[in-house]
C-alpha cells in the first residue's frame, strides 16, 4: 500500500485530492493519509478558486490527519510519497529535501522558479533512487495525446505549422507577483511550451512578445514564435487578462502535409485533406487523473517515467527562460537549444 501525504490544499491541492479519493475508491493500492497546509483549518471550510472546477466546494477532511507544519507530518506519519502543490518558488528546495529523505515526489508544475533549480531537482531524483514527476498534465490529456500520436506516426505526413492558445482571467494572490510566480509566461504559457517541447523537441530559437497589464514584475500576455530545423511554423500565445464571462480556454490547431487537427471548445476535429473529417472519440477524463494514475503505477510497478521525466520538465524550463529573455529584449531571437 502506497501511503501519500499532500502538501498544499489550495485549488490544485483539492484537484489532486479529488483524484486520490477516486483512485482509492477504484481499488488502487494507495492511501492518502495526511494533508498539510499552513492554513488548513481555514481552507477546509472554504472554497478555493481556480480556472477549472474541483469536485466540491467544501471538503470533509475528517478521515485524514491534518497538519500545519511539514516536519510534523513527516515525523508522525509513515509515508512513501509526497505530493507538492505549494507556490512555485517553494518547489525546488522542498522537493530535493524530500527526495534525499527517501520519499517519492509528485510536484505540481512548473517544476521550479528557475531552470537551474529544475535541473537540481532532476539530479536529486537520480541520486536518491526515488521517483520524481512534474505535473505537466497536458502530456496526459486525451486531446493532446491524440496529437502526439499523429505527430509520431506521421499519419498525415510531417507537421508544417501549428498554433496553441491558453487564456483566462487573472489569478489572485502570489501569482500576481512575477518574482514569485514567473507571471503568465511561467505559470500558464508553460503548458503549451511544454507541449511544443514534447511534440517536436527543443526549438533552435524563440522570439517572444510580452505585455504587463495587471501583475507586477511579470508578463500577463505573451506570444512566442518557435524556429525548428525543418522550418515548421509554430506559435503559442497565453493571456490571463480575459475577464468578464470569457472563462478558461485552451485550444490548438496543427497543420500536417495531408491534414490538420483542431482542438476547440473541448472537441477535437480531425480533418484529412482528401477525406471526410470527423470528431475524435476521446476519453472524457482529465490529464490530472491520468498523470496521477501514471505516477502511482510507476512507483507500485517499479517502471520508468518516460512520458514525463524530470529532465524533460527542466528542458521546458530552459525554453521558457529563453522566451523570457526574448520578451525582455522586445522580441529578439534567442537561442533555446543550448
Amino acid at each position: 500500500m502506497l501511503k501519500i501525504g499532500l502538501i498544499g490544499f489550495g485549488f490544485m491541492g483539492r484537484m489532486h485530492f479529488d483524484n486520490y479519493e477516486r483512485l482509492m475508491n477504484e481499488g488502487h493500492q494507495i492511501q492518502l493519509t495526511a494533508i498539510c497546509d499552513l492554513q488548513i483549518e481555514q481552507l477546509k471550510s472554504s472554497k478555493a478558486e481556480g480556472n477549472m472546477a474541483t469536485e466540491k466546494e467544501i471538503y470533509d477532511l475528517t478521515p485524514y490527519q491534518l497538519y500545519e507544519n511539514i516536519e510534523d507530518m513527516l515525523v508522525n506519519e509513515q509515508l512513501d510519497m509526497i505530493d507538492i502543490t505549494l507556490p512555485t518558488y517553494l518547489h525546488a528546495e522542498l522537493t530535493c529535501n524530500l527526495l534525499e529523505r527517501g520519499y517519492h515526489v509528485f510536484c505540481e508544475k512548473p517544476a521550479a522558479r528557475t531552470a537551474e533549480e529544475a535541473r537540481k531537482m532532476a539530479v536529486a531524483a537520480n541520486q536518491s533512487g526515488k521517483k520524481l514527476m512534474i505535473g505537466q498534465c497536458l502530456r496526459f490529456w486525451p486531446a493532446y495525446e491524440l496529437l502526439k500520436d499523429h505527430v509520431e506516426s506521421s499519419r498525415f505526413g510531417q507537421v508544417t505549422g501549428g498554433y496553441f492558445f491558453r487564456g483566462s482571467g487573472a489569478p489572485k494572490g502570489w501569482f500576481m507577483n512575477g518574482e514569485l510566480s514567473g507571471g503568465c509566461l511561467l505559470d500558464m504559457h508553460i503548458h503549451d511550451t511544454d507541449m511544443i517541447h514534447w511534440l517536436f523537441g527543443k526549438p533552435n530559437k524563440v522570439s517572444t512578445l510580452g505585455r504587463t497589464v495587471v501583475s507586477s514584475n511579470g508578463y500577463d500576455i505573451v506570444s512566442t514564435n518557435y524556429v525548428f530545423e525543418d522550418g515548421k511554423v509554430i506559435n503559442a500565445q497565453a493571456d490571463w487578462t480575459l475577464e468578464g464571462e470569457h472563462g478558461f480556454e485552451m485550444t490548438y490547431r496543427v497543420n500536417f502535409e495531408k491534414g490538420n487537427i483542431v482542438f476547440k471548445d473541448g472537441v477535437v476535429h480531425v480533418n484529412p485533406n482528401n477525406e471526410t473529417g470527423y470528431i475524435a472519440e476521446l476519453s472524457a477524463e482529465s490529464g490530472y487523473y491520468y498523470e496521477m494514475l501514471y505516477f502511482i503505477n510507476a512507483i507500485l510497478n517499479e517502471t520508468s517515467l518516460d512520458t514525463c521525466l524530470p529532465e524533460s520538465a527542466a528542458g521546458t524550463m530552459e525554453i521558457i527562460e529563453a522566451e523570457l529573455q526574448s520578451a525582455d529584449l522586445g522580441g529578439a531571437w534567442v537561442n533555446a537549444n543550448n
